[in-house]
């Protein structure tokens, strides 16, 4: 269910590869924890779409087999359907933009597109989430950046779908919220505005996941304070509530030891590593300055979606059960409002 904020109603929003930590987590189980929750959307990911896959067939789909994905996709809309859920978006949309002209990658990025266009009908959404690449080697411009883009902006929009683009804060040419807004802005296409989160832009700007201190270094306290709240600043005048399509919460751990400060052999950079398993609820024993970036936000105008979108290696531990994780959720979210 939305919560009050001054009077207005606030939807929210629970991504679903945040929720589940073993196989007999399945997607139906994990709507079913969702809704009772009250929530009232759901943002979908792709590993959940092959999971429900394996787990109606038997074997995993190829993430390609875009026939076989929107057949599993239109099972998934009854569910949420029976759920009382909406489906608010795709995710995670990775290192589509910036290839060259003419290559494999950039081919591949529109085919890729393309599928997940039919899966986003099958479902029942409208919004595609893009995260800023962290591919090597991509286009340092942001005219080209913003023109493929636009190009995806223009396929959506024959289909009445948008696009949320969000700053990945290890991302090789957008890591921060003005990057990404300066790309929009570019592009400048009305089915496309911004996927914010308070870890990519905290954990981005002020935190530092390789450091002792857990903070930016290289300058002063009071210059990072100076300049992540002039950021936040910046933020609530320069964009318009209506290019924010939803705002995803997590907080962080600060990490003892640091992580090494290297690409490791992966490829996944050290804000990468630190992202996919260290974003606990608000409240939880995390460390970034959460409510500083929701504020800004709603600073904006912004009434619009809050999303839980956490990866936190502790969780099960702290909650096994899914209904409880979901409902220590909603708490936060509605303690963060509050407060």
């Amino acid at each position: 269910m939305p919560i009050d904020y001054q009077g207005v109603q606030i939807p929210t929003c629970y991504a679903t590869c945040s929720i589940g930590h073993k196989e007999s987590h399945t997607l139906p189980l994990k709507f079913k924890a969702i809704a009772d929750a009250g929530f009232d959307a759901v943002e979908l990911s792709m590993p959940d779409i092959l999971a429900y896959g394996k787990m109606l067939d038997g074997a995993e789909p190829d993430p390609k087999d875009y026939d076989a994905l929107v057949a599993i996709g239109k099972a998934i809309w009854a569910q949420a359907q029976e759920h009382h859920l909406k489906i608010l978006m795709l995710q995670p949309f990775a290192n589509f933009e910036g290839w060259p002209k003419g290559s494999s990658e950039r081919k591949d990025a529109f085919d890729r597109a393309e599928g997940w266009i039919r899966i986003m009908q099958a479902v029942g959404t409208d919004m595609l989430q893009v995260g800023s690449s962290d591919a090597p080697g991509i286009a340092s411009s942001f005219d080209d950046l913003a023109a493929d883009l636009a190009e995806l902006a223009d396929l959506c929009a024959e289909k009445g779908l948008r696009i949320a683009y969000e700053n990945w804060c290890w991302a090789t040419r957008a890591p921060g919220w003005k990057d990404v807004w300066r790309i929009v802005e570019k592009a400048d296409r009305p089915n496309l505005g911004l996927c914010l989160d308070t870890f990519q832009s905290a954990g981005g700007e002020w935190a530092d996941p390789t450091t002792k201190s857990g903070l930016v270094e290289g300058l002063s306290r009071d210059e990072l304070e100076a300049g992540w709240k002039g950021s936040l600043a910046e933020l609530s005048r320069t964009v318009p509530p209506e290019k924010i399509y939803l705002l995803q919460i997590s907080d962080a751990y600060k990490m003892d030891p640091p992580i090494e400060a290297k690409t490791n052999e992966e490829g996944l950079r050290p804000r990468g590593r630190w992202s996919h398993d260290y974003r606990p609820l608000p409240y939880d024993g995390g460390y970034l300055p959460v409510q500083d970036f929701l504020k800004a936000v709603l600073g904006t105008g912004f009434r619009g979606w809050l999303s839980i979108e956490v990866f936190d290696g502790k969780a099960p531990e702290k909650a096994p059960d899914m209904l409880a994780f979901s409902k220590k959720a909603m708490a936060s979210l509605k303690r963060i409002l509050q407060s």
